[in-house]
C-alpha cells in the first residue's frame, strides 16, 4: 500500500508538473494570439507540445469549455466533440462556482478509467485537464500487488482491532481540527482551533502550535491589507504569490489635491501630518465604500481608481467616482466647520487670537480640488521581485491630475472629462446628475483640446441655478462661435464662479485670429 501510495503521489506530481508547464505555454500562446497569431495555430501548438511530453499510449490532455465542448485535444485516441463524462463536467462547474478552479478528478472515457488534474485557464476560458489511464499506469505494479495481497490481508486483520483502538485514542481531536481548518480554507480566513478539554499530548501541542501560527499570519495579513489594495490581496491569496504583471483595463481615475498646501506646511510644520490623517481617514473610507482603490498618496495628492472589481462596480465606476468627489468636498467642509467652531470657542474663552494663532487657523481651513477622467490604462504591479508596488499608468491618469488643477481656474468643486459624462449616461442612465459643459481646453503638454464638464447633483439644482446655467451655456455658445462681445454680455449676467474667467478672457471683446474654440493652458 505504501508503494501504491507513492506511485499515486508521483503520478499526481507528474501530472501537476505537466499541467503547469502546459498552462504556462498556453498563456504564452494566448499572448501570441492577441498579438496577431490565429487561435487555431496557437491551439495546435499546445497540442503538439503536449504530445511530445507524453510517455504512455493513453496519455491525455484536453481543453474543455464550460459547456463541455472540446477546445483542443492531445491524445492518440479518436477526436472528441464534447467531454463525455457529465458527472466530472458537473463537478468542474460546481467547483468553479465556488471559486475552486483546480483539483484532481477521475472520469471515464471510451470505457476506460482515467485519473487527472485540472485547472481553469482564464485566458482561454477553458479547463485544462491532464490525465493518465489507471490500467496503463498500474500495469507494472499489478503483479506485485497480487503476490503480496494475501500477506497484507492477514497482517491487516491481526492489527485492525489494536490499530483502531490506538488511533481513536491518539487522534481524538484530529477530526475536529480538520473540520476547523477546512472551514478556514473555505472562508479564506485564519482562525483559532478549539482545544477545550484536550489532553496533554502531541496532537494538542500541534493544535497549540497551529493557533500560534494562525495568530501570526492573521497579524501579517492585517498589516498586508493596510498597505495593499483589496484586489491584490485576494489574488495573492488565490495564487499564493504576487507577480510583476499587469494589463490594460478601462478604468476611471479620480485625482484629489489639497489647495494651498505649501502655505499649510510652512505654517504647521510636522503638525500637518495630523491634519492630513484626519482628512485621509474619512476620504479613504469613502473611496473604499464606493468600490474604489487607492492608486497612490503623495503628500496632499491622492489618486483613486474605480472599475477594478467586476460586475456592477465596473459599470458604475465613473458614477461612483463623481459621488466620491462630492463626498471628499463634504469631508473638507466638515473639517472647516470643526475648525471654525474651535476658533469661536477659543475667542469666547480668551477674547481673541494672536497673529500666530490666526495664521494657524487660516492654514487648517482645508479645501480640495477634484478632477476625474477615465479610459484605457495599465493597471498592475511594477518594480522588482525584491520591492514592487501596485500602480496605474496612462494618459488618462495624467489627465485627471490636469483636470484637478483646473479647479483653481474655474472655481467649481468637481471637473470631469467627456469620457465620464458618456460613461455615466451609458451605464447609469437613471443617475441624478446634470453635466454642464464648462470649456474646451488644451492642457499643458497636450496637442488636442478636450471638453470639460461640471457634474452637478440634481438635488443642488435650484431654479436660480438652472437659470444661471442657461445664461452661462448661452455665453459659452457665443464664446465658441468667436462672438466674444455677445459672450461677455452673457457672462456678465452670470453669477456662477466659472463665469469670472470668461469675463477676463473676453474683456477685449476681440476673438483671437484662427479661433477654434480651444483655450490653451500655460501651466499645470
Amino acid at each position: 500500500m505504501l508503494y501504491r501510495g507513492e506511485m499515486i503521489m508521483m503520478m499526481k506530481q507528474h501530472l501537476v508538473k505537466d499541467l503547469r508547464d502546459i498552462y504556462t505555454f498556453a498563456k504564452t500562446q494566448h499572448e501570441i494570439s492577441l498579438s496577431g497569431g490565429t487561435p487555431q495555430a496557437c491551439l495546435k501548438a499546445i497540442e503538439e507540445k503536449s504530445m511530445l511530453e507524453f510517455k504512455n499510449r493513453n496519455s491525455l490532455l484536453l481543453g474543455i469549455r464550460q459547456d463541455g465542448s472540446i477546445l483542443f485535444q492531445s491524445s492518440r485516441g479518436k477526436r472528441l466533440d464534447a467531454f463525455p463524462d457529465r458527472d466530472a463536467m458537473d463537478l468542474f462547474n460546481k467547483n468553479f462556482r465556488k471559486n475552486v478552479k483546480e483539483g484532481f478528478t477521475t472520469f471515464t472515457l471510451e470505457g476506460k478509467q482515467f485519473f487527472g488534474v485540472y485547472k481553469y485557464n482564464m485566458d482561454w476560458n477553458a479547463y485544462f485537464l491532464r490525465a493518465e489511464e489507471f490500467n496503463e499506469f498500474y500495469a507494472r505494479s499489478r503483479v506485485i500487488f497480487t503476490t503480496i495481497s494475501l500477506v497484507i490481508g492477514v497482517i491487516t486483520l491481526l492489527c485492525a482491532v489494536a490499530g483502531v483502538l490506538i488511533l481513536r485514542h491518539v487522534l481524538k481531536y484530529i477530526g475536529q481540527m480538520t473540520q476547523a481548518i477546512i472551514a478556514m480554507t473555505r472562508d479564506k480566513q485564519m482562525g483559532i482551533l478549539d482545544l477545550k478539554d484536550a489532553q496533554t499530548d502531541d496532537v494538542t501541542f500541534l493544535g497549540m502550535s497551529f493557533n500560534s501560527l494562525s495568530n501570526t499570519i492573521s497579524n501579517l495579513l492585517q498589516i498586508f491589507q493596510k498597505f495593499t489594495n483589496r484586489d491584490i490581496v485576494v489574488k495573492a491569496y488565490e495564487e499564493r504569490e504576487i507577480r510583476l504583471e499587469g494589463a490594460k483595463h478601462e478604468l476611471t481615475c479620480l485625482f484629489s489635491d489639497i489647495k494651498s498646501f505649501t502655505n499649510m506646511t510652512e505654517v504647521l510644520g510636522t503638525e500637518i501630518i495630523t491634519l492630513l490623517n484626519l482628512h485621509y481617514t474619512q476620504v479613504i473610507n469613502i473611496i473604499l465604500g464606493h468600490d474604489g482603490i487607492i492608486g497612490s498618496i503623495i503628500g496632499d495628492a491622492l489618486l483613486a481608481v474605480y472599475g477594478v472589481f467586476p460586475g456592477d462596480s465596473a459599470r458604475q465606476k465613473s458614477y461612483q467616482a463623481v459621488i466620491t468627489g462630492y463626498q471628499i468636498h463634504d469631508v473638507a467642509r466638515q473639517i472647516r466647520s470643526q475648525m471654525i467652531e474651535m476658533r469661536e470657542r477659543i475667542i469666547a474663552e480668551k477674547g481673541s487670537l494672536t497673529p500666530e494663532e490666526e495664521r494657524v487657523y487660516e492654514a487648517v481651513l482645508i479645501d480640495v480640488g477634484v478632477g476625474i477622467d477615465g479610459g484605457m490604462v495599465f493597471y498592475g504591479n511594477i518594480g522588482s521581485h525584491e520591492r514592487m508596488t501596485n500602480t496605474v499608468i496612462g494618459d488618462n491618469v495624467n489627465s485627471a491630475s490636469r483636470l484637478e488643477g483646473l479647479n483653481r481656474i474655474y472655481k467649481i468643486p468637481v471637473i470631469c472629462s467627456e469620457y465620464i459624462k458618456l460613461d455615466i449616461e451609458r451605464n447609469v442612465p437613471e443617475t441624478k446628475l446634470k453635466f454642464t459643459e464648462i470649456d474646451t481646453v488644451r492642457v499643458k503638454g497636450k496637442t488636442e483640446g478636450k471638453k470639460i464638464y461640471w457634474p452637478i447633483p440634481k438635488e443642488n439644482m435650484t431654479k436660480d441655478m438652472q437659470r444661471q446655467l442657461a445664461i452661462f451655456s448661452e455665453g459659452l455658445a457665443w464664446y465658441y462661435a468667436g462672438k466674444w462681445k455677445s459672450a461677455r454680455r452673457s457672462f456678465e449676467r452670470c453669477t456662477l464662479p466659472m463665469a469670472e474667467v470668461f469675463r477676463t478672457r473676453t474683456a477685449s471683446a476681440e476673438c483671437p485670429k484662427n479661433w477654434a474654440g480651444i483655450w490653451a493652458m500655460d501651466s499645470k
